[in-house]
């Protein structure tokens, strides 16, 4: 049991880093999503899904969200190419941005290794 709790507050500290993100992304962008945006929220979605669920994650749950954020957003070869180039421009030219994405990195350091690590 404490091992199911562990990995929701993993999964908790994963959805909040990446709706602060998603917030400076979104203000990075005039507070208008564009429709490359769209795997961010869909990763979101997937993540409070599993926050929702009253069964705790398993560690393959966490470890498959931990490595499709990281194909997702880096460092991981993109998942999304259109995504990953619009959202490294996005993240070089705003510093809030690229300060929401460090935050990411930290915590994703802090989940457990997925498999292709």
């Amino acid at each position: 049991m404490i091992e199911g709790k562990s990995l929701r507050s993993d999964l908790h500290h994963l959805d909040r880093a990446l709706q602060a993100l998603q917030q400076a992304m979104l203000q990075a962008c005039g507070g208008a999503a564009a429709g490359w945006m769209a795997p961010l929220p869909l990763l979101i979605a997937e993540v409070d899904e599993y926050l929702d669920d009253e069964e705790a994650p398993a560690l393959a749950v966490e470890r498959d969200l931990h490595a499709r954020a990281e194909r997702l957003l880096g460092p991981q070869p993109p998942s999304d190419a259109v995504f990953r180039t619009q959202y490294d421009a996005l993240r070089a030219a705003h510093p809030a941005v690229a300060s929401a994405h460090e935050a990411l990195l930290h915590v994703m350091a802090q989940l457990p290794a997925h498999p292709m690590a």
